[in-house]
């Protein structure tokens, strides 16, 4: 068996930060969905480790993202989402600097600025969207999101991810580090004595410990069951659109290092991760639905819902007994058995990031 990454991965605050220099500051990261602003002046803040942002969308219906401060002394311009929509203009609540909603400055009170001039504006975060999905890069020459989506966008042509809609949303704050939980989910060895409920509706999951699962073709149901509801079915229709296979059966992917999708015929449950700190990470879970179904009287997304929210702390839980397992003095690392073989990709994908030789 392969041994997994050190002990200090999950620990070390030195590590923590070479991850956000290397990989959240450096990496196409998922931040929201573009549903989240849903007019003009709108906004969302997003913080990932010292950068604090907020995600805005302007008069022309365009999604920007800019570093939450103030080019003037450098004071957090917006705090509280409660106060959004913004009505004309974006406010320091400093020396009442104004900026539009493009991110340029509108006037400096007392002040003879031009206005005009860049070095005066809100820096501007580079921003892509994708399936609904909103995603950012602070690397000043980020590399290429069209190479960075292009396996997940191929194998979801299908669903319309970019039309689905939140009906129901949690946020969870787990005392585990973000790459326990990457693991985890992409692994179903677990699943047999983690999820009863689960395996229940695909029993692929735990037959010879989830060895062999073919991720990319999908994993069918039970017979009689095609999505993931207690019962195992709903009265909601397949997305339009799917091939047969996408109909029977369900699809998982993690896309690094912040956003991972389990997709069945009629929604998808999104997990967007944040890192707060090493032992720390907080996720916004959205389950989501094609409108043409939330707008039918008999809609009623709970079924999924809380199929989904039993499975998420079923995981949160078992992630949380893991990082306080591995506090042991005794500890040092752990190891990956065959059919975790996906497990060994967070191994590899931060070793390429720090440059390091594991």
């Amino acid at each position: 068996m392969e041994k997994s990454l050190d002990k200090k991965y999950y620990f070390s605050d030195e590590i923590y930060n070479q991850e956000l220099d290397n990989i959240f500051y450096s990496d196409w990261v998922c931040c929201g969905r573009e549903e989240d602003l849903d007019s003009t002046g709108s906004y969302k803040i997003f913080t990932i480790g010292n950068e604090n942002l907020f995600i805005i969308k302007d008069k022309n219906n365009e999604i920007r993202v800019f570093h939450n401060f103030c080019k003037h002394r450098g004071c957090q311009i917006l705090e509280d989402e409660r106060s959004s929509p913004l009505k004309r203009n974006i406010r320091c609540p400093y020396h009442s600097w104004v900026y539009n909603f493009d991110g340029s400055l509108f006037k400096a009170p007392h002040l003879d600025v031009d206005t005009k001039d860049k070095k005066f504006h809100l820096n501007r975060v580079k921003s892509e969207a994708w399936g609904g999905f909103i995603f950012i890069n602070l690397d000043e020459k980020p590399s290429s999101f069209e190479k960075y989506i292009k396996k997940l966008s191929d194998q979801f042509i299908r669903f319309p991810l970019s039309e689905l809609v939140s009906s129901r949303s949690y946020q969870y704050d787990v005392s585990a580090n973000w790459k326990v939980i990457v693991e985890n989910y992409n692994e179903c060895y677990h699943c047999a004595g983690v999820h009863p409920e689960l395996v229940s509706i695909i029993p692929a999951f735990k037959e010879n410990g989830g060895n062999g699962l073919d991720w990319d073709e999908g994993i069918p149901h039970r017979p009689g069951a095609n999505t993931f509801t207690f019962s195992g079915t709903t009265n909601r229709k397949p997305f339009p659109g799917l091939n047969q296979s996408e109909k029977n059966n369900h699809f998982g992917q993690a896309l690094y290092p912040n956003l991972m999708m389990s997709l069945s015929m009629d929604h998808v449950a999104a997990f967007i991760l944040q890192p707060i700190s090493p032992t720390y990470t907080r996720i916004d879970c959205r389950i989501l639905f094609h409108p043409d179904e939330v707008v039918k009287s008999d809609f009623d997304p709970d079924d999924a819902s809380e199929f989904w929210n039993l499975v998420n702390k079923q995981d949160w839980n078992i992630c949380e007994r893991v990082q306080k397992g591995m506090q042991s003095n005794t500890f040092k690392y752990g190891y990956y058995s065959p059919m975790e073989d996906e497990s060994l990709d967070i191994r590899k994908y931060i070793q390429e990031r720090l440059d390091i030789k594991l």
